[in-house]
């Protein structure tokens, strides 16, 4: 229980404190309301600080753990916003968003349980989501009588926007019958008449995890945080013209002047294949992706980022589900494999081996491959994957 824990802060201040400024709060501002001055003390692994407070029964080490895990946290955000990588946005609502994540950590650090294997920011993943989307489902003008209830019909409104078969997609994606699927068109139908609906990037993570697969990496993202330009030109000038085209085009990016246009006005995957006669829709997603991949390639070859390759080796099923899963995983895509098992029923993993270039002390490689699998369904993990990777909080 919170009541047994203290929450003392003496010796340390708010590096930001939060001042309302003539204009409103500035974005700079609003993402660092959880910095600490002086600097916390330095561990080798954020769960130190999750373990700290949990055995002291202190959360002055939840207020380190969030210091340095604010940059994610506000990614998460921004990304759940629609505005990756910009600071246009309303900065009281961001706050807002934050703070009810900042509620669901707190809350859950009771019932993390650290001999289970998954680390606390990789078992809190999934929940800080929840919260963003419970915070969304208050905002919204219609009501509905679960978190799981509005995460279906945003669902389906994303079906009913963006395919011919809404019902039977529904219906295969939860396993359900026709009649159930019929039911949740028929809410989303009457929503719409009451008010606009339709997918807002506010949702692109929560609306189905299509389009969260779609661009889980965005070009844009490595711009706006701090990436060397200088090596981000040389990788993008050794693509061909219709992978450098077809990534300015989706990512509303300009690679010569750095331009960044609205994701909102961005081509769909059937009017890039209009632009690349003799293409279809699938075929411009699939040559999309792979030029994703190979910028992905040709960065960590750079020096610009980091990148750990996927490949599923076995997957278990019970009652026609993912249960667990073994993966192979390959550091900044080279050497030799190390290996992955994952039990999605209970959201743990272990390592059964390192992958060479792996961190022997922290292995970060590891435990980012695990966060990332750990934080999709496990029936939209393919099975191979290239996931790009930010640097480490803490190195």
């Amino acid at each position: 229980m919170l009541n047994d824990f203290t929450w003392n802060m003496t010796g340390y201040i708010s590096k930001y404190p939060v001042n309302p400024h003539s204009d409103g709060i500035i974005p700079y501002v609003a993402e660092r309301i959880f910095q600490l001055e002086p600097e916390p003390p330095a561990v080798d692994s954020l769960n130190e600080y999750i373990l700290s407070a949990l055995q002291e029964k202190n959360l002055l080490y939840f207020s380190f753990f969030l210091h340095h895990y604010e940059p994610q946290l506000n990614k998460r955000i921004k990304s759940f916003l629609g505005v990756d990588g910009g600071d246009l946005y309303d900065t009281d609502r961001f706050i807002d968003i934050k703070l009810s994540c900042r509620e669901q950590m707190l809350q859950k650090v009771m019932d993390y349980d650290p001999t289970k294997g998954a680390e606390y920011a990789t078992y809190i993943f999934p929940f800080i989501r929840d919260a963003m989307l419970r915070f969304r489902m208050g905002e919204e003008k219609w009501s509905v009588s679960s978190l799981t209830n509005y995460k279906m019909v945003r669902s389906m409104a994303w079906l009913y926007h963006n395919t011919k078969d809404a019902v039977n997609q529904f219906s295969k994606k939860y396993n359900c019958d026709l009649a159930l699927a019929e039911e949740y068109l028929k809410v989303v139908r009457g929503i719409r008449n009451q008010q606009p609906f339709y997918i807002t990037d506010e949702d692109g993570e929560e609306t189905g995890e299509d389009i969260a697969l779609d661009d889980s990496w965005n070009y844009t993202d490595i711009l706006w945080n701090g990436i060397q330009a200088e090596k981000v030109q040389r990788a993008f000038e050794k693509l061909n013209y219709r992978e450098q085209t077809l990534l300015e085009k989706r990512l509303a990016i300009c690679m010569t002047c750095g331009r960044v246009g609205s994701w909102k006005n961005r081509p769909t995957f059937e009017e890039l294949a209009i632009m690349f006669e003799g293409s279809t829709a699938s075929g411009a997603e699939r040559a999309y992706r792979k030029a994703v991949d190979k910028l992905t390639e040709l960065l960590v070859a750079e020096g610009a980022l980091h990148a750990v390759r996927l490949k599923q080796k076995t997957k278990t099923k019970r009652k026609k589900k993912i249960a667990a899963a073994i993966y192979e995983y390959q550091a900044d895509c080279d050497g030799e494999w190390g290996e992955i098992s994952v039990d999605f029923e209970n959201g743990t993993a272990e390592i059964i081996r390192l992958a060479d270039w792996d961190t022997i002390k922290t292995n970060w490689f590891a435990k980012e491959a695990i966060r990332y699998i750990l934080s999709l369904s496990p029936d939209a993990l393919t099975k191979y994957m290239l996931v790009p990777l930010e640097p480490p909080l803490i190195s």
